[in-house]
């Protein structure tokens, strides 16, 4: 038997025999939901901070509101995710007294590191809106808030959708991170492979097998969604 041959029996002797792909299977469900709660939480943020940002500043309240987003943004862009999770685990969730898992704060973290990226997606997508719009829904009777909602903000998701298929993207292969607060994602079911054959080679190979695989399936799932948006704009 061939080295390489070696080394693949290894891996099946732990994956399959020693139940190896019972964390694989936990991890590849943490790293979804990690990804998929934190892409959510990362919209809902980011639309409302794109909002404030296009808001008229005439008045005291949306200048301060649109500094408060500026810091949030400028702070969640311009630290590394990995330092986010620590600080969040390490430092201030015992400071407050919580006790959550390490899949929770990092459901979290990269839920308002994804909001802070999105924001300014968004506030691209709603400027790139005709500002007929706006005045057509105020002109109907309808509030600032009301016609940004129902009107602006669905037709800019439609232009950032390309974008923010990207932003789920980078969500999943960032998960690989989430090891460092002890989230049991696809690295660590895989370095425990690893580990337990004293062979990393092909467990890491296949890691990233699984990966590209996510990455495509998302790729694929997004051009479904953009046909189906062109197809609606058509017969519109």
């Amino acid at each position: 038997m061939g080295n390489f041959e070696l080394k693949i029996a290894k891996f099946i002797e732990i994956f399959w025999e020693q139940n190896g792909y019972v964390k694989v299977l936990e991890g590849l469900e943490n790293t979804l939901l990690i990804a998929c709660t934190g892409l959510i939480i990362g919209i809902i943020i980011g639309t409302l901070i794109a909002t404030v940002k296009v808001l008229p500043k005439y008045k005291t309240l949306p200048k301060v509101l649109n500094a408060i987003c500026n810091f949030y943004v400028a702070l969640f862009r311009g630290t590394p995710i990995v330092v986010q999770l620590l600080v969040f685990y390490y430092v201030l969730f015992p400071l407050m007294g919580w006790n959550i898992t390490g899949v929770e704060v990092s459901i979290l973290v990269f839920g308002l590191n994804s909001g802070a990226y999105i924001s300014e997606v968004m506030r691209g997508g709603i400027q790139s809106v005709d500002p007929g719009q706006m005045e057509a829904g105020r002109a109907v009777g309808l509030s600032f808030g009301t016609t940004m909602m129902k009107i602006v903000i669905p037709q800019a998701v439609k232009n950032i959708l390309p974008t923010m298929g990207n932003e789920f993207i980078a969500l999943i292969k960032e998960t690989s991170v989430v090891s460092f607060v002890g989230a049991a994602d696809l690295y660590m079911a895989f370095n425990y492979i690893g580990s337990n054959s004293y062979e990393f080679m092909v467990p890491y190979l296949v890691m990233a097998l699984i990966y590209i695989a996510l990455v495509l399936i998302i790729s694929l799932l997004i051009k479904i969604m953009e046909r189906s948006l062109q197809k609606s704009d058509r017969r519109n």
